[in-house]
């Protein structure tokens, strides 16, 4: 999620629980906050979602969680869950059991990935980057 790791460094120092709401006319918004929860590695998890609206209620469409990581100027995002609520469906591809044990399912983390990818270029053509430098440029 390259994209999304670039609005968060221009963004620059985030406090905790911070949310960022992009307006990208025709597209959906996009939203990207912190969750407040680690994640399952005890990394700072952030929720990077479309949201919709369905009979007054709201929509994620879809909503992946990351784990972030920092390393100097450089910023990765691990995902480890996705959510449809149109679909009804909401997968964790890590997570730890009732007993705190940590597992990874590493065919569904493989398509987490791939579809964080797919994603990640739709954003990038879609022009979310410069459409949150445009917001902060106001």
């Amino acid at each position: 999620m390259r994209t999304v790791a670039l609005i968060l460094m221009e963004a620059g120092n985030l406090p905790p629980g911070f949310h960022i709401h992009i307006d990208n006319p025709p597209w959906m918004p996009l939203d990207i906050e912190d969750i407040g929860v680690p994640g399952p590695h005890g990394l700072v998890a952030i929720s990077v979602a479309h949201y919709g609206q369905q009979n007054g209620d709201t929509m994620r469409d879809p909503e992946m969680l990351f784990e972030l990581r920092r390393a100097g100027q450089d910023m990765e995002l691990f995902p480890y869950h996705w959510r449809n609520d149109y679909l009804g469906i909401e997968q964790y591809s890590s997570f730890h059991d009732d007993a705190g044990k940590l597992f990874t399912l590493p065919a569904l983390k493989r398509r987490h990935e791939e579809f964080a990818y797919m994603w990640d270029n739709n954003l990038r053509a879609q022009g979310y980057y410069e459409a949150f430098q445009r917001s902060r440029s106001q």
